[in-house]
């Protein structure tokens, strides 16, 4: 991990360059059937197996997720069991967990939309750190309040694929969500100002079918830019009323997909393996270093995978961007994440 020159005060917060991550996602799929991934893996019953390889491999540092929708099944209630469990495997194994509090699920009684949704978060939120705290004292507590508030916002305000089962209302499920984010880390700093936040957003790229059609381009770079609304959010450039501010924004995490990039008006998915590169894919270094421009901070690649016969190629490509980034004059983080 690699700093910024102009960051003299930067530490490396993670124990290892390449990090694991496990599936944790708890939301309601379309038909409102509750998924809960970690049972579906069996991740939760071979933990210690599952940290144990990491640690062969010398991964040291792992994402979780606490899963919001079984810790609090009465209001402002929480059973704790799950995530002891977690923090007892990691410390047996030398593990070190970047905790995800919302990863796509809430509890049944709630969505984005809920008056109550945002105060209901930011006091899980508190309870978690306070909980943590109670269990590891010292060292690095670094936290994504919300994984993927970009997706999230057009799975359930979009696409009615999950709660709150809405089409139209992407803005508005995004705008309740940061709500929620940010007032969950005024009461997490409340209890611990070292927490460290790490956002985990989609790193998109959306280009015009037709680059010689300039309204086509504005569009597709306006779609396109939609995509930073969230960190945007946070750092207090737009809805100052959400009390964003710089100082909340520790680590970018950006996740990089086989399928994050694609044309306007017709979405189609541009290929990312062709020989020559399609003219119209973008490499991961040069998404990057747009973002690192932009906002000056660390930045981790907190997820990449694809499915079956294209893992060789697929990390190869990542392995070879990581590099490159690494021999770059902006001295930006890359921490590679791999499912």
């Amino acid at each position: 991990m690699q700093h910024s020159s102009n960051s003299t005060n930067f530490r490396n917060p993670f124990q290892s360059f390449l990090m694991g991550g496990f599936e944790c996602a708890d939301h309601q799929n379309a038909f409102g059937e509750r998924i809960d991934l970690i049972e579906l893996t069996g991740h939760n019953r071979f933990i210690h197996e599952d940290y144990q390889r990491l640690s062969k491999i010398d991964i040291k540092t792992v994402r979780e997720g606490i899963r919001w929708s079984f810790i609090e099944k009465m209001p402002f209630k929480y059973d704790w069991t799950q995530v002891e469990e977690i923090i007892a495997a990691s410390k047996n194994n030398g593990i070190q967990i970047i905790w995800d509090i919302c990863h796509f699920g809430f509890p049944d009684d709630l969505t984005p939309l809920h008056p109550m949704f945002a105060r209901r978060f930011s006091h899980l939120c508190r309870a978690f750190v306070i909980k943590y705290r109670s269990l590891v004292p010292e060292g690095e507590l670094i936290i994504t309040p919300i994984n993927e508030v970009s997706f999230l916002s057009w799975l359930g305000g979009e696409a009615n694929g999950t709660s709150p089962y809405c089409v139209n209302q992407g803005w508005e499920v995004k705008y309740m969500l940061m709500k929620a984010y940010i007032e969950g880390i005024e009461m997490m700093k409340e209890v611990d100002p070292t927490v460290k936040i790490m956002t985990t957003e989609p790193l998109i790229n959306i280009a015009s079918q037709d680059p010689s059609n300039l309204i086509s381009v504005l569009k597709a770079n306006e779609k396109n830019q939609e995509q930073f609304q969230v960190l945007e959010i946070l750092t207090g450039r737009i809805c100052p009323e959400l009390r964003g501010k710089p100082e909340y924004l520790d680590i970018i995490g950006v996740n990089f997909y086989f399928n994050n990039q694609w044309t306007f008006p017709v979405h189609q998915f541009i290929p990312w393996n062709e020989t020559p590169a399609n003219p119209y894919w973008r490499s991961l270094h040069s998404l990057i270093e747009e973002v690192f421009i932009n906002y000056k901070k660390p930045i981790v690649l907190s997820e990449t995978s694809i499915p079956e016969d294209d893992r060789y190629d697929w990390l190869k490509m990542i392995t070879e961007e990581c590099l490159t980034i690494l021999k770059s004059g902006y001295h930006y983080t890359v921490a590679a994440f791999i499912q």
